[in-house]
């Protein structure tokens, strides 16, 4: 079997943005345009083809990344539609780390808003080249001007608009285009399908020539030629306009901006032909590095000829075929039936079936090649983030980072019988997702899942009980608290046992230092002259983050701390793994103890919008729940508060925002920071626990 299209002409990308920015809506119209759907899926409707969940139809909005193929102009687009909500960021997060390029899409009305800041951030630690497209110009309030400042300021991009409106709000009929300098407008009728192209009306010839002017001027600094023929007054061709822009977008130099409304297809084929003329093709990324099995540098070209390499990034449970692993293959070919090797665990796993993926529908494959995105059945052992490669030429890619959840309930089965499904449930979906996790309270017995946010935990639950059939009781939210420390402190431990025949002993001096906030743990050996032998070493940290997973405040688990290993003494009979294991966690436990420890809370940033006469009981609303506000902004007709609030105070904000603004206000959230918890409310917390420590 060979390639269906060469690798220049393939391109992978992800759509992402805030909620309800359009993502889902702009996809649709994407796959009706390019002949993949022949009907176009509404998210109100619950029909969108992308949210094929039945939680996603429920809700109307985007859980769990789908990914989809289409053709336009001969090219391969392989797209990916990320949720928008801040509990499923990591969906966000494992998407972009095997995509090429990115659509930004952003509301006309609401701007630059929060989680687009966290999408752009995620976008610009991979190095993703993005486009932006500003949706809905059709509503009430749209402002492409406003946005493409927005986009300036707090995404400290540079937009380069590639079109203006021509028209907006209700009177939004297309998009002047400024490469080709022509008004292009989309037929009602044939649902956008047919487009005018026409003359510029008068109206709008001055903007047009003044952002003309400012594109040319942005692709000059990212091109000679184009700078020289710019400062001399000569015409500049079109196609060279259009190769400065992708020069500049893979540069991470400039981003071009589209319009248009999704909703009313209008301005959709533009932003095809914009993702295939400025996205890049898996060739234009280049080579993609990693290490070998002794830590040494990799690097695999997207060549089909070369040993494979590929990236496992997301696992999937479906009802009808068991597990699906999506892959992103760099180099060399996966063909049905070989054995490949995993780099993270050393094991080889066999490729069951490959299939491509539309949404929740499957297309049997053969073989994938370079470049490709596609999923595998029959993979027993591979979890997110881990490297397949050739058993010969084996290579490890960079994983991903995963954020730690921030909340948790209790969760028990409703009937005994139920017990072992729920267990399962639960393995199968902290498999599925890395942010969810899975693990018993010491102090109260209880099963705890913890994750990203309430709907994060409420959609696990209810998926549970659809996909499952584990019917199961939780308790209320709790914050998944952390514990720290604020100073330095030494610890000497001397542990000597001895029982019948061979003794245990260990002899340990370690000294702990608080680092910054999301530092975890930093062991450091400062041991020298041999005085605890290297093969000790390794057991003295699993004794030090064994204690961590309890700290001395109220047994929650202690982050970010310099641990220093820097003297002790061994026995050369008695001494062993255990002894160096148990005298780590004791010494641990007591310089933790001794270094002023405190318990941490996250705080969360949130953004509230609100129509402007409820703006009072709003923010005395926060204050009492231990808010600060931060500013405040007008966007059209409503205010925008941004404040920080700890997360223990924001359970149940939704109903009384609600109450507060008779329905009209909205609020966003997400982590910030953690902060130590004030006193009388650590206190509390820890009476609580205790009351369960010892109840």
């Amino acid at each position: 079997m060979k390639r269906t299209v060469p690798i220049e002409q393939l391109r992978n990308i992800g759509i992402m943005a805030h909620i309800d920015a359009g993502k889902t809506t702009t996809t649709e119209r994407i796959l009706y345009y390019t002949g993949k759907s022949y009907k176009i899926g509404e998210v109100h409707d619950g029909e969108a083809t992308m949210d094929w969940m039945e939680q996603e139809k429920e809700r109307g909005i985007t859980i769990t990344s789908a990914a989809t193929t289409c053709t336009w102009r001969d090219h391969v687009i392989n797209i990916i539609d990320t949720p928008g909500h801040v509990d499923f960021t990591i969906e966000v997060e494992r998407s972009l780390r095997v995509l090429d390029g990115a659509v930004g899409v952003f509301c006309a009305v609401g701007g630059v808003q929060p989680q687009s800041e966290t999408v752009w951030r995620q976008a610009e630690r991979y190095k993703v080249p993005r486009i932006a497209f500003v949706n809905k110009m059709d509503r009430v309030g749209a402002d492409f001007f406003k946005v493409l400042t927005d986009i300036k300021n707090k995404l400290g991009a540079r937009p380069v608009a590639l079109q203006i409106p021509l028209g907006q709000e209700d009177k939004f009929e297309g998009v002047v285009d400024l490469i080709e300098m022509k008004a292009v407008t989309f037929d009602e009728g044939t649902r956008g399908a047919d487009i005018q192209v026409g003359e510029i009306p008068a109206g709008y010839l001055d903007v047009a020539l003044e952002y003309r002017d400012k594109l040319i001027q942005a692709v000059s600094d990212v091109d000679d030629l184009i700078m020289e023929a710019y400062l001399e007054g000569q015409d500049i061709d079109n196609g060279a306009i259009r190769l400065a822009l992708k020069k500049g977008a893979l540069a991470l130099k400039l981003t071009p901006v589209l319009c248009g409304t999704a909703f009313k297809n209008k301005g959709v084929q533009p932003l095809l032909d914009a993702i295939v003329d400025f996205l890049p093709s898996p060739r234009e990324v280049g080579a993609v590095s990693g290490k070998d099995v002794n830590g040494g540098d990799q690097t695999r070209l997207p060549n089909d000829d070369e040993s494979l390499s590929a990236l496992a990034f997301k696992v999937m449970n479906d009802p009808y075929v068991g597990t699906l692993t999506f892959i992103r293959v760099y180099s060399g070919v996966v063909n049905v039936g070989e054995a490949v090797y995993n780099g993270n665990t050393g094991k080889k796993e066999r490729i069951g079936r490959l299939v491509r993926m539309f949404a929740d529908k499957r297309e049997e494959l053969k073989q994938i090649f370079a470049g490709d995105i596609a999923a595998v059945l029959g993979l027993k052992n591979t979890v997110t983030g881990q490297s397949l490669c050739d058993p010969a030429k084996p290579i490890i890619l960079e994983s991903m980072d995963f954020p730690e959840p921030v909340i948790s309930i209790a969760i028990e089965p409703k009937t005994k019988g139920d017990q072992e499904r729920l267990g399962m449930a639960l393995s199968r979906m902290s498999m599925e997702d890395p942010s969810f996790k899975v693990h018993n309270d010491k102090n109260t017995g209880d099963t705890l899942i913890s994750g990203m946010g309430e709907l994060h935990l409420e959609i696990i639950v209810d998926r549970i009980r659809r996909e499952f059939g584990v019917e199961a009781n939780v308790g209320r939210p709790q914050v998944a608290y952390t514990e720290a420390i604020s100073r330095e402190a030494n610890e000497e431990v001397k542990y000597a046992k001895q029982t019948g025949g061979h003794g245990q002993f260990a002899h340990v001096l370690i000294r702990v230092e608080p680092l910054e906030s999301g530092s975890g743990l930093e062991f450091l050996d400062k041991v020298v002259g041999g005085v605890i032998p290297r093969e000790f070493i390794s057991a003295v940290r699993k004794g030090v983050e064994e204690a961590m997973q309890m700290g001395p405040c109220a047994g929650y688990p202690v982050q970010d701390v310099r641990v220093t290993l820097y003297d002790g003494s061994y026995h050369e009979v008695d001494s062993s793994d255990l002894a160096f294991k148990i005298a780590g966690s004791m010494a641990m436990k007591g310089a933790l103890r001794k270094a002023g420890p405190m318990m941490m809370e996250p705080v969360m940033d949130v953004e509230v919008v609100s129509p402007s006469e409820y703006l009072g009981d709003i923010i005395n609303d926060l204050s009492s729940r231990r808010g600060k506000v931060l500013g405040m902004d007008t966007r059209s007709d409503v205010r925008v508060i941004a404040g920080q609030v700890p997360l223990a105070e924001m359970f149940g904000y939704a109903t009384a925002l609600r109450s507060l603004s008779q329905g009209r206000a909205t609020f966003t959230m997400q982590v910030s920071h953690y902060e130590p918890v004030p006193t009388n409310i650590s206190e509390h917390v820890k009476e609580s626990r205790g009351g369960q420590l010892h109840g």
